[in-house]
């Protein structure tokens, strides 16, 4: 079985369990990814396969990538990614996974980027606290000292600024799964996701 299956953020609503409680649910489409490719640890020297999602006119895919779904014999997918498995010879190309495989897992691990917030402070950014506002501060949102003068008289490497916010790999472990569809390949977890609305999502069991 293969333990990630690629899906697309939908967005959030809130559903009821069983204890009439309000629970706050992602709603993900995942699937059907189709496997692509298989490695070996004989061929490659380790076991994965590579499972591909969402629908591409074949028109917009470049010569290589077409070789490579024609040699898989499957019809061409907009995104790839690999996965490790245990035995990559159970799989062949053209398999499919489906939230039907997620039927008897409780926790999963998504994994997204995060939305890109662009040039931010360190209030921000870290959430540093400000300065005084009274009457002459001129520390009010400024990011303070950031060294020492004779040793090391340098600004150490890490140190907290201001610069670039989101836009990075992000993984929430440990959400819980809700519920499926299998009908509509919808899954529904627990909580916020990393990601924007029709986001690429990985979602893997915990």
């Amino acid at each position: 079985m293969v333990s990630t299956i690629l899906g697309r953020k939908i967005g959030m609503t809130q559903v009821w369990d069983e204890d009439d409680n309000v629970v706050p649910v992602t709603v993900i489409q995942a699937g059907p990814c189709t496997v692509s490719q298989v490695k070996t640890k004989a061929t490659d020297g380790y076991d994965a396969v590579q499972i591909g999602f969402g629908d591409i006119k074949a028109k917009r895919v470049n010569k290589p990538m077409a070789g490579h779904f024609n040699k898989a014999g499957v019809e061409p997918m907009r995104y790839l990614r690999e996965v490790r498995v245990e035995n990559g010879e159970d799989f062949k190309c053209g398999d499919k996974v489906t939230v039907s495989d997620f039927a008897d897992v409780k926790s999963v691990d998504v994994i997204g980027v995060s939305k890109g917030k662009g040039f931010q402070g360190t209030i921000k950014r870290w959430n540093f606290s400000r300065g005084p506002m009274a009457h002459g501060s001129r520390n009010q949102r400024e990011p303070g000292s950031i060294g020492q003068c004779a040793y090391p008289a340098r600004v150490r490497k890490g140190l907290h600024m201001a610069g670039h916010m989101g836009d990075a790999r992000v993984t929430v472990k440990n959400l819980k799964l809700v519920s499926i569809d299998a009908e509509q390949n919808l899954m529904l977890v627990k909580g916020a996701v990393p990601g924007g609305k029709n986001a690429l999502v990985q979602v893997r069991m915990a």
